[in-house]
């Protein structure tokens, strides 16, 4: 653990930690040598916890393995096997890009006197759909650079750093806003927001909870963020884009990750169910045979 504490960021580390202490608390003194896949799979099933939490642990098991192999703390021979476990993601809620920017200019009418930053980083992570909350918030001045045009992002999930080409009119409302010391928080509170430093970095939590707050007004219930900005601007473009371009757009690295975000079948499914009602319409037009009443 203290080899990954140096590996991976804060709250990884925290999964990690718990997912080790469960399993030790569950294995106490055995010889690492005498867990197989039975002893791995009891120990999976018994924890109560999602299908995809128990496939997180799985995988932080088989990492520990992977690196007692390494370290030839045991032979691949005494590598176990490990169970499948299976799970399916959800879809997130989505919503219409109509509906998407009603609740932007909302964020914008409750949220811009207080601080301009709000409204944009929420409109940002409706515009730019290879950045994540997450990856954004983390941004410093200097990662905002308007004489390239790019958002650098260095924090990524992936731990590599990506270049996001950044549109004309947010070159030009970036450089309108007073700028701060390049190591700075670009998103950053600034006076008079109680229980803050001004200055101090964005919370996780914060755009969610402007996001929240501007749907709660507008009447709009069960759409977080991530599911109003990325998931429903990648939906919405499936009407100008193909999925290849999309995905580039998104700079998703696997197919996998990418079609939770697009379910690129229903267009071609749409197409075949208007093609066939148009088939139907046509064919009794012509007066070839009559459609069946419905019951």
């Amino acid at each position: 653990m203290d080899i990954k504490e140096q590996e991976v960021k804060p709250r990884s580390f925290t999964n990690l930690n718990r997912y080790m202490k469960a399993a030790m608390s569950s294995w106490g003194d055995t010889n690492i040598k005498q867990i197989g896949y039975a002893e791995i799979e009891d120990f999976l099933f018994s924890q109560k916890v999602s299908d995809k939490t128990r496939s997180n642990i799985k995988s932080c098991l088989h990492t520990f393995w992977t690196w007692l192999r390494k370290r030839r703390v045991i032979t691949l021979q005494q590598f176990p096997e490990f169970p499948e476990i299976k799970f399916n993601l959800g879809f997130r809620k989505i919503i219409d890009k109509d509906t998407q920017e009603k609740i932007i200019d909302e964020v914008k009418r409750i949220s811009y006197h207080r601080n301009p930053k709000i409204w944009l980083g929420i409109k940002w992570l409706a515009t730019y759909v290879s950045i994540r909350p997450g990856e954004l918030l983390k941004m410093t001045e200097r990662d905002i650079d308007t004489k390239l045009g790019y958002f650098i992002v260095l924090h990524t999930k992936e731990g590599k750093e990506k270049l996001v080409p950044m549109i004309e009119e947010d070159k030009e409302l970036i450089e309108s806003m007073p700028t701060g010391l390049p190591h700075l928080s670009f998103f950053r509170h600034g006076r008079g927001v109680s229980g803050v430093k001004p200055g101090q970095p964005f919370g996780e939590k914060y755009l969610y909870k402007w996001w929240k707050k501007a749907c709660s007004n507008l009447g709009i219930d069960g759409i977080d963020l991530y599911g109003g900005t990325r998931h429903s601007t990648v939906t919405a473009l499936r009407k100008q884009f193909s999925p290849e371009q999309i995905k580039a757009g998104t700079m998703h690295s696997t197919n996998k990750a990418f079609d939770r975000y697009l379910q690129v079948q229903t267009d071609d499914a749409l197409s075949i169910y208007e093609a066939s009602r148009s088939g139907k319409r046509m064919a009794n037009k012509n007066g070839n045979r009559k459609l069946s009443k419905l019951p």
